[in-house]
């Protein structure tokens, strides 16, 4: 695959040009930046050939269907053009996004164990995906955006039968592991992203961290 990250992938997210005063605050953190950016390349833009089976269009197709349920524009664009740059039809990406659109986008829902802490119990709906979707993406794929969900918005309520859907739709233990990671990295991806397009669009904050960040270089 080529690659499409010239520059940091939060940075493009978020709408930071170089230089930018955001970017500056952002450099003071060099190791988080870094580690974030490995990240992704580690899972989206891996050297070849990849460990297991789960393929890079799958990867960018969770990616598009989870960036979605996190109501994230632009990291739902982003992973949809590499879903896209993998010769997926168009009419994947656009059910991916459609069937997000649709899904609750309230949460995170789940269950404690019997204790105190069954007080913040917050039931949900479970998501199935739908049958239109489900014969353009097969049970694999599928299989993988049903547990993205519970992710999402069921942490709390993940199960051994969960994990055995995955199994018996073909993912093995290495692929649920990544799928996994992957879901998990987004979450972090994402919200990194909303809060510093907050900072760049709130100019007086900005302004005072980079003051603030100068201060601390000079």
């Amino acid at each position: 695959m080529t690659s499409s990250t010239a520059s940091d992938v939060i940075d493009q997210l978020a709408g930071i040009p170089p230089g930018n005063a955001i970017d500056a605050i952002r450099a003071r953190r060099a190791q988080a930046r870094l580690h974030g950016q490995n990240s992704y390349l580690a899972l989206f833009e891996p050297p070849l050939p990849l460990v297991g089976e789960f393929t890079l269009p799958e990867r960018f197709a969770v990616a598009t269907f989870v960036a979605a349920l996190h109501r994230q524009a632009q990291a739902t664009a982003f992973y949809a053009d590499g879903l896209a740059r993998d010769g997926s039809d168009r009419g994947l990406v656009d059910a991916l996004v459609t069937e997000a659109a649709a899904v609750d986008s309230s949460g995170p829902y789940g269950r404690y164990p019997a204790g105190r802490l069954t007080l913040e119990d917050v039931p949900g709906p479970a998501w199935r995906v739908s049958d239109a979707l489900a014969c353009l993406l097969g049970p694999r794929l599928s299989a993988a955006l049903v547990h993205a969900h519970l992710l999402v918005f069921h942490p709390r309520d993940a199960q051994a039968q969960d994990l055995q859907a995955l199994l018996d739709a073909g993912w093995s233990t290495t692929d649920i592991v990544t799928l996994s990671q992957l879901v998990a990295f987004l979450a972090y991806q994402v919200r990194v992203a909303a809060g510093l397009q907050v900072l760049r669009d709130t100019p007086v904050a900005t302004q005072a961290e980079a003051s603030a960040s100068e201060a601390v270089q000079s």
